[in-house]
């Protein structure tokens, strides 16, 4: 279960045309940024990105992760994207990721921040959420799938 203000029906994007990883991340960084005040989305973006140089952080089965550090966050930030078709994102897998979602952690934010990611990559492990989220048709089912989980 994740807290309310994790994730809402406005950072969630449902079947989106998205034909790259940087797209992808762009994206997400919006919806990150939408509703809080003091977030750029190039910011976000960069964030994510430095991350991502690190080593991809697509998990497999279709499925990414990404997340960042943010010291203008003070409570953790999520955002989540199907796209209508996968992407290639370097996954370990090597599959095109159609489904992601992004965190945004305050930099002192350690253990909150690797339990979450725990609790996230063990959702999208289970085969019927990953068939949900895809056949969902609306931020508010996906929603309503996320946090079930």
């Amino acid at each position: 279960m994740f807290s309310p203000d994790l994730i809402s029906e406005s950072r969630i994007g449902c079947g989106l045309e998205i034909s790259s990883k940087k797209r992808l991340l762009e994206t997400l960084a919006e919806l990150l940024a939408s509703d809080h005040p003091r977030l750029q989305t190039e910011t976000v973006f960069e964030r994510l990105l430095e991350r991502e140089r690190l080593g991809s952080t697509g998990l497999g089965h279709g499925i990414a992760l990404p997340h960042a550090r943010l010291k203008d966050v003070s409570d953790v930030l999520g955002a989540f994207v199907q796209t209508k078709t996968g992407v290639d994102y370097d996954a370990t897998d090597g599959e095109p990721v159609d489904l992601a979602f992004a965190l945004l952690v305050p930099e002192a934010a350690n253990e909150e921040h690797l339990h979450l990611l725990a609790h996230l990559a063990s959702l999208f492990s289970d085969p019927q959420i990953r068939a949900q989220l895809r056949e969902a048709d609306s931020p508010a089912r996906l929603l309503s799938i996320l946090s079930a989980g």
